[in-house]
């Protein structure tokens, strides 16, 4: 794992550490899913206070740590912005279709339920 050498960077794991049981946790939760099919969406880094989720800070915090830290996203600081930007190269690489696969069925799910 990519580990912190400040306060101001945040630990990664390597592209050869990513694992899919991590992957696929990450993506198991409703909160991380949405966070996720947002930066997929703009296809840019977005900072954290640019995701609205029902969830208190603290809980939010956690889903980007989960995220980052499965390798599913990469936080950046910039200034005193956190930025959030979606892992596609590595995940496309590593699991191709995958990440396609999973916001495909969401995107189906979200239009089912009438949640987009």
């Amino acid at each position: 794992m990519i580990t912190a050498t400040s306060n101001r960077e945040l630990a990664h794991p390597t592209r050869e550490e990513i694992r899919l049981e991590g992957v696929l946790h990450a993506l198991s939760d409703p909160m991380r899913l949405r966070v996720v099919r947002e930066l997929s969406a703009v296809e840019k880094e977005l900072s954290c206070s640019d995701f609205e989720l029902p969830v208190t800070k603290s809980t939010t915090t956690h889903h980007f740590r989960v995220l980052r830290e499965a390798g599913v996203i990469q936080q950046i600081y910039r200034g005193t912005a956190k930025m959030n930007g979606l892992r596609r190269a590595d995940l496309d690489l590593l699991y191709p279709g995958l990440l396609d696969s999973v916001l495909a069925a969401a995107d189906g799910q979200a239009l089912r339920l009438g949640e987009d």
